[in-house]
Parts: structure tokens; sequence; C-alpha cells
């Protein structure tokens, strides 16, 4: 390992329950987006949600992230997937990169299968405006359906 990198996951509020379980696997096994992490050891240092639109909780848990530490805040995957994927993703990057000075990555564990069959299905990813938003976790068939 090179470096350590902190980092910090805001989930979408419709997920709040979530134990984060697929979060912490892709971390582990540097699977989806945080396969940028190759060579380095990831920290977690912060996990919480949105707290539902149009997002209240994003400026103070952007705060307390950077507070403990944090370098880059992913807004999970959960928040591209879901159904209809969060409006407001764009806002929370921008603010919390402009705000807090911090990477953000869109993304956190790969694309279940069954996620990408429905929006394929729907065709909400057509626009090119969705490239860079699903790429960091488009990771290849047999992992996504692991995450099934």
């Amino acid at each position: 390992m090179n470096s350590k990198a902190k980092i910090g996951i805001v989930i979408c509020d419709r997920y709040r329950r979530c134990a984060g379980g697929k979060c912490f696997r892709a971390m582990r096994n540097k699977e989806g987006a945080f396969s940028i992490y190759t060579d380095t050891e990831v920290e977690l240092v912060g996990f919480t949600t949105c707290e539902g639109c149009p997002g209240g909780n994003i400026e103070y848990a952007g705060e307390e992230m950077v507070k403990n530490g944090a370098e880059v805040i992913h807004l999970a995957t959960g928040l591209v997937v879901g159904y209809p994927p969060c409006p407001y993703i764009h806002t929370f990057k921008t603010f919390l990169e402009k705000r807090y000075g911090v990477k953000v990555v869109i993304g956190t564990h790969p694309i279940p299968k069954k996620y990408l069959d429905m929006h394929t299905h729907l065709g909400t990813w057509k626009d090119s405006a969705w490239e860079p938003l699903v790429a960091p976790t488009m990771s290849d068939e047999k992992t996504r359906a692991s995450y099934d």
C-alpha cells in the first residue's frame, strides 16, 4: 500500500435502513467506484444519508466528514440506480467540492445486474449526461451479477 484515503459515504435516504453491506464489500474488494484505490488503504470516516429530498443533510454531513479527515466523499450507487435516480446528484457533487474542497466520487459498489437491466429497459441512462455518473460503477457482467 502506498497511501491511505479517508472517505465518507452518503447514501440516498430511500435506503436509510441499509446496513451498507454492498458498499463495504466493494470498498474491501476495491470494486466498483472503489477500484480507484488499487494501491491505497481506505478508511471510512463517515456514513450517512442525504436526509431525503432535497438533501438537507448534505451540508452538515460534508462538514462532519471533513472534520473527521475525509478527503473523498462517495455519493453511493443507490443515488444513481434508485427509481428515479437522484435529481440532486449534480448539486450535491458541486456543493461538496466547492464548499469543502474534497473530491466527490459518484458511486460505491458496482451497479447490480438487475438495476442495469431495468434502467436499460426504461431508457433511464440514454442521455450522455449519465455516462460519467454510471461509469465508475459499471463493472464487468460477472461482478454486477454478484451484487444482485
